[in-house]
């Protein structure tokens, strides 16, 4: 059961770059998303969602559970960035119509500075992989 099905208050993204809809869950160890492929999302080409979604899909799972975290404590919800993707994996692309279930799991984190590792799967195969390291600003 979704703990947020509007993601909005939680990330800094907007249309059209929202590439998360539901959160799932959000804890200190890490947090879940769902997002389903639409026709007509600004990075779906010729009926799959393109490498740069799922690693967008990725950050904004990991930015979903700060932004969770910092409204639970009544704070901003801050903006992060990308600092590096390491070892992507990518199986397949995801087709529009499929649900991505994503998930980050957090590795360390040090001051503004956080380790994730990420896996977003379709029916319980993972299609996607890495480890990112974001940046939050201060």
């Amino acid at each position: 059961m979704s703990i947020a099905k509007d993601i909005l208050p939680y990330i800094p993204q907007r249309p059209p770059f929202v590439m998360v809809q539901t959160l799932e869950r959000s804890d200190s160890e890490g947090a879940a998303t769902r997002f389903t492929v639409t026709e007509d999302n600004i990075l779906v080409e010729a009926g799959f969602l393109k490498e740069p979604g799922l690693v967008e899909n990725i950050a904004q799972t990991a930015a979903a559970r700060i932004g969770y975290s910092c409204l639970q404590e009544q704070k901003p919800v801050p903006v992060g960035f990308i600092g590096a993707v390491q070892q992507l994996k990518i199986n397949r692309l995801p087709r529009v119509g499929e649900i991505l279930e994503t998930s980050i799991s957090i590795k360390n984190q040090v001051f503004n500075a956080t380790i994730v590792d990420g896996a977003i799967a379709i029916n319980g195969d993972v299609i996607a992989s890495c480890e990112m390291r974001i940046f939050v600003a201060e």
